[in-house]
């Protein structure tokens, strides 16, 4: 019976088909997946800021796009992945609070899909689609038997991406 691996907030995780990938609580968070397709095994990563270098307590790799997805690839690479056969997907980076002035700490969410989005280009890995933005939470799991990255948020329909 294929199982459902669960990913916390900071945290990442890889699996194999028929086993599916999920994480919830993705707000300004981001949640990139990348698998291999060839060998049906994913990966994904749930990350909260995008730059670890601007922040003092930074030891936790999956916190940040700029540490974390590099990790991931890392990870999927340990396991027989190949780059240049890679593919990702991006859900989440939502603005959860409307504010009068904008500030750095606000637009987080924007940052971190700019953030996460730049990583993967820089890695060479193509993103094939996203799920970004909004003023909403999203709860996804991605199967990496066929690449389908599920998004369900509470009062819309569920998308597959």
């Amino acid at each position: 019976m294929p199982e459902s691996i669960k990913v916390g907030i900071a945290d990442m995780n890889i699996c194999r088909a028929p086993d599916s990938i999920t994480t919830i609580g993705l707000g300004s968070c981001v949640g990139i997946v990348i698998r291999d397709p060839l060998l049906k095994i994913g990966g994904m990563i749930h990350i909260m800021l995008p730059d670890s270098t601007v922040i003092k307590s930074n030891s936790n790799v999956s916190k940040f796009a700029d540490t974390g997805i590099p990790e991931l690839v890392r990870q999927l690479e340990a396991q027989g992945c190949v780059r240049r056969r890679m593919e990702a997907k991006i859900a989440g980076g939502a603005q959860m609070f409307a504010f009068q002035n904008k500030s750095e700490l606000l637009g987080v969410g924007e940052r971190n899909i700019a953030a996460s989005k730049k990583v993967l280009a820089e890695l060479g890995i193509p993103l094939l689609s996203e799920d970004t933005g909004e003023n909403y939470g999203r709860t996804v799991t991605f199967y990496p038997e066929n690449g389908v990255y599920e998004i369900k948020a509470v009062g819309k329909e569920t998308k597959k991406i």
